[in-house]
C-alpha cells in the first residue's frame, strides 16, 4: 500500500521547515514568505501529489467548510435524494461541502459533529434538543426543515399538515364527500404521515365531511387491489383518496387497474411530492409540489448568510406548497 504524502515530506523536499509548509498551504496572512520559498513548497506540492487533510486543516480552525446534512432513518426516494443534489449544488460556488449521513437510532449525532466539525448543520426532519444545544454552543448554524404543525412557514419549514387540507379540498372541490387515506406502510416515515393525516382530518372536519377512511397500501398491486376494493365496498363508498405520497398513489393506481377499475371515474387519487414520474403514470397523477427547489435554495442562501455574512433570503411562503392538476383526481 502506498504510503500518504505528509506535510513532512514535502518540508523536506522543499528544504524548509514543516511550519513553512503550512504557512504556504493556508495562506497565512500573518507571515510574511518569499516569493523563492513559497516556489519551493508549492512545487514539491505538485511533484508528491500532496493534498493537506480537511480534518487537520478544521483542528486547527476549530471548524471546517462542511455542512453537514442529516437525513432521518427514511427510504431515499427522489424528493430525499433532490434535496441532497441541489443543496451540494448550491453549496459549491461558496466554497462549501455538504456531507450527507443518515440519523440512525442508537448512533449519536454528538461523535459525527465532533470528528467533521462542520461549519453548519441542516436537519431534515426533527432533532434531539440536547444535540441541538450542545451544536449551538460549539458555534455550529443549526437549520432544520421538512417538518412543521404549524399553519404557515417560518424559514424553509415545509407544513406538512397543508399539504393534507390542500388534498381534501381539492377533492371536495370537485364533488368528492367520501374520503379515503392511503397510508405509508413504513414505520420511519410515520412523523410525516401523522402530520399529513392531521391535515387530512382537520380539512373533513372543516368541510363536514366524515373522518377519511385510513388503510394501508403496501407498494405492491395484489395488497392495494384489496384496499381499492374495501373502498368501494362501504356501505358508504369512498370516491377519493389522499395518497401518503405519489409512490402510494401509484400503488392505489396499479390496485385500480387489477381490480378493472380506473381513475378518476371509480376513485379518484392525489399524491405528494410531484415527482417526475407523476406526469407519466395513467392517468398523470394530480398532486401536492413541495417546490423542493426552493426549500433546498432557501437553505443554501441562509447558510452563506449565516457563515459567510451573504445577503439573508426572503423565507418562503404558504405559496411554496402548491396543487398540481393532473387527470387521476
Amino acid at each position: 500500500m502506498t504510503k500518504a504524502v505528509t506535510a513532512k515530506d514535502v518540508a523536506r523536499a522543499a528544504g524548509v521547515s514543516q511550519a513553512t509548509v503550512s504557512y504556504v498551504i493556508n495562506d497565512t496572512p500573518t507571515q510574511s514568505i518569499s516569493a523563492d520559498t513559497r516556489a519551493r513548497v508549492l512545487a514539491a506540492v505538485a511533484d508528491l501529489g500532496y493534498t493537506p487533510s480537511a480534518a487537520a486543516r478544521a483542528l486547527r480552525r476549530g471548524t471546517s467548510d462542511v455542512v453537514l446534512l442529516l437525513l432521518p432513518d427514511v427510504p431515499f426516494g427522489p424528493v430525499v435524494a433532490h434535496v441532497i443534489e441541489q443543496l451540494t449544488d448550491d453549496l459549491e460556488p461558496a466554497g462549501l461541502t455538504t456531507v450527507t449521513r443518515r440519523m440512525r437510532a442508537g448512533s449519536p449525532v454528538s461523535a459525527l459533529w465532533r470528528e467533521i466539525r462542520p461549519v453548519a448543520v441542516v436537519v431534515i426532519g426533527g432533532l434531539v434538543d440536547r444535540d441541538e444545544h450542545e451544536m449551538r454552543a460549539a458555534g455550529i448554524h443549526v437549520l432544520s426543515t421538512m417538518l412543521s404543525t404549524s399553519a404557515g412557514h417560518i424559514g424553509a419549514d415545509v407544513p406538512q399538515v397543508i399539504i393534507g387540507r390542500l388534498q381534501v379540498e381539492h377533492l371536495a372541490a370537485t364533488g368528492h364527500r367520501r374520503i379515503g387515506y392511503a397510508a405509508p406502510d413504513d414505520a420511519r416515515v410515520s412523523d410525516f404521515y401523522r402530520l399529513r393525516l392531521d391535515g387530512v382530518r382537520s380539512a373533513c372536519l372543516d368541510l363536514g365531511l366524515d373522518d377519511p377512511v385510513v388503510l394501508p397500501v403496501h407498494l405492491d398491486a395484489t395488497e392495494a387491489e384489496g384496499a381499492v376494493r374495501t373502498w368501494l365496498g362501504l356501505p358508504e363508498p369512498v370516491t377519493g383518496v389522499c395518497a401518503y405520497n405519489d409512490e402510494t398513489a401509484f400503488a392505489v393506481l396499479a390496485g385500480l387497474h387489477r381490480a378493472g377499475l380506473s381513475a378518476p371515474g371509480d376513485l379518484a387519487v392525489i399524491g405528494v411530492d410531484n415527482i417526475p414520474l407523476a406526469s407519466l403514470a395513467s392517468p398523470p397523477l394530480t398532486t401536492i409540489d413541495q417546490n423542493i427547489d426552493a426549500v433546498a435554495g432557501y437553505l443554501a442562501a441562509e447558510i452563506v448568510h449565516l457563515v459567510q455574512a451573504g445577503p439573508a433570503p426572503r423565507p418562503l411562503s404558504a405559496d411554496n406548497v402548491r396543487l398540481v392538476i393532473r387527470e387521476s383526481a
